[in-house]
């Protein structure tokens, strides 16, 4: 662990002279890089810098134990109980903050939700988490934009797309990929029977141009006129965009704006969005199952989370939690659920560090 932290600490002062050199000041988008790699190697640093500044203390308190003087003596001694006390604290957080790190966590964050199983009961449910993800992410002052949607006409949604930006936003809402599942009985039901539906929810960390290039030569960029409801412009010119990856054979499609512009723009932050996601899908793939369970991203297959609304409660099948308070996490509040989410892998992660010895 100490030759780790060396490193650490050695990566920390490099960064901290490249942060000071004007070739990469002047360039933005590395500039922006180093500075979120430096927050991050900072936090590990003052408490190694503290650490070590225990153990000089420690040692200097042992050598006091030789005193002749007892009174000298019972102060080292309560000195040395309280340092210790400390310095296994500060390992275990060391430990903690030295788990490999998802580079992704501080970054923006698109959330595609769409309808599954369950016809216009599952799209009624993927625009009430729509609107569940939207009023976490506004607590919390970050702002959502819509990338794009296909509303049913009733309040609800076959799919939308919507990126939310704020530090941290990724690292929030990453384990929330996966299949939602509700259990209500639909407005349309006379029978009075509960319906079960499902809405898959896939969520991708932003990707930047200085973290994938996509060749231009690669995609095919066709215009069309929109569709649905709009505003004046919007029926009527060519302002539509759908971009085909040529390689991968990835489509995105916008037709929100009433700008071509700004509909391609979105269309190329999803794409790129989709093609690192997609990167990244295939690196965890090549690596064993363990590592898989360590990273805890969550199986985008599998169900997570039932929402049962006759009995106010919500279940999260990955780690055994139920809450009742269904309508509070349908308003946003969310933290509990995080939290916990957070906490299990975090765990998990440690006890694989610890039992592989890393």
């Amino acid at each position: 662990m100490f030759e780790k932290l060396k490193g650490v600490e050695q990566r920390f002062e490099q960064v901290e002279k490249l942060l000071s050199d004007p070739q990469i000041v002047q360039d933005q988008a590395v500039y922006r890089k180093y500075v979120r790699e430096h927050a991050d190697l900072n936090k590990i640093v003052s408490v190694y810098r503290r650490y070590k500044q225990i153990l000089q203390d420690l040692e200097e308190s042992r050598d006091l134990l030789k005193d002749n003087d007892p009174e000298i003596k019972d102060l080292a001694g309560d000195e040395i109980a309280a340092l210790s006390q400390e310095k296994e604290t500060l390992e275990g957080e060391l430990k903690s903050l030295l788990l490999p790190k998802d580079p992704s966590d501080e970054k923006n964050v698109i959330v595609e939700i769409r309808a599954g199983t369950g016809g216009e009961e599952a799209a009624l449910f993927a625009g009430d988490l729509f609107r569940m993800f939207t009023r976490y992410a506004e607590n919390r002052n970050w702002k959502v934009e819509v990338m794009s949607q296909h509303p049913t006409g009733v309040g609800g949604f076959k799919e939308i797309i919507v990126m939310i930006q704020g530090k941290g936003a990724y690292s929030a809402f990453k384990y929330e990929s996966g299949t939602h599942r509700v259990q209500r009985v639909p407005t349309t039901e006379t029978q009075g029977r509960i319906h079960t539906s499902a809405v898959t929810v896939a969520v991708l960390p932003e990707a930047e141009e200085v973290d994938l290039k996509i060749d231009p030569s690669e995609l095919k960029i066709d215009v069309y006129r929109s569709t649905g409801p709009g505003g004046q412009s919007v029926n009527t010119t060519d302002s539509a965009v759908r971009i085909t990856h040529l390689p991968t054979g990835l489509v995105v499609t916008c037709q929100d704006e009433k700008s071509q512009l700004k509909n391609k723009n979105k269309a190329m932050r999803v794409l790129r969005a989709r093609l690192m996601d997609q990167m990244l899908q295939e690196q965890m793939e090549k690596r064993s199952e363990e590592r898989k369970s360590q990273v805890g991203t969550g199986d985008r297959s599998g169900r997570i989370r039932t929402y049962n609304f006759p009995q106010g409660r919500v279940t999260d099948h990955r780690i055994g939690l139920t809450l009742y308070k269904l309508d509070n996490i349908l308003q946003g509040d969310l933290d509990e659920l995080i939290e916990g989410l957070t906490t299990y892998y975090q765990s998990q992660a440690l006890q694989h560090a610890e039992t592989s010895g890393q």
